[in-house]
């Protein structure tokens, strides 16, 4: 199985590929998507956009990791603005036909270090351990991509979520009987 990890941002967008080879993941590839420090948003999302759909052509990803939006009330822009970049990620995907798959940050974290507010440097060294790396890949969206990544076929992520977690529930909505007229 091939994994691709995606951590959203406009200027820096951080990917990571991983192999799993007998139930142990290897790292293919790490980069990253430059969207730029400035620009309109457009450009930006186009430069996520055709940055993504690249990587998924050349290494034909199975599937692709991307962290759950959250928002936190003081900074609900950021999560506006990282909206856009997960929708252009999402689309690139459908585009390549590959599905997306999303986890909270906790689950990522409790997944690789077994405490789901495990801080940046201890998911890091995990990283590193677990691909048999001496250091964490720089810059830090590589790392949280790879993180994604590993995450996704970690037996302890199955664990950690249980089937009816709402991030695997569909939502339903009832419409007013004039709607269905």
């Amino acid at each position: 199985m091939r994994i691709l990890g995606i951590d959203p941002g406009l200027q820096t967008t951080g990917y990571g590929l991983v192999d799993y080879v007998d139930a142990r993941p290897r790292l293919v590839e790490g980069g990253v998507i430059r969207g730029g420090a400035s620009g309109n948003l457009e450009t930006r999302l186009h430069a996520i956009y055709t940055g993504v759909c690249s990587v998924i052509r050349e290494f034909g990803p199975t599937v692709a990791v991307v962290e759950s939006l959250y928002s936190q009330y003081k900074h609900p822009r950021t999560a506006i603005l990282m909206g856009h970049a997960r929708g252009v990620i999402f689309l690139a995907a459908a585009e390549c036909a590959i599905e997306v798959a999303e986890y909270p940050a906790s689950l990522v974290k409790r997944s690789l270090t077994g405490h789901g507010r495990a801080g940046k440097a201890q998911v890091a060294a995990m990283v590193a351990h677990l691909l048999g790396l001496a250091t964490a890949p720089e810059p830090a969206d590589v790392t949280d991509a790879l993180a994604l990544a590993v995450c996704h076929a970690s037996p302890a992520r199955r664990i950690a979520v249980p089937p009816t977690a709402p991030h695997h529930r569909r939502a339903r909505i009832s419409l007013p009987d004039e709607v269905h007229r």
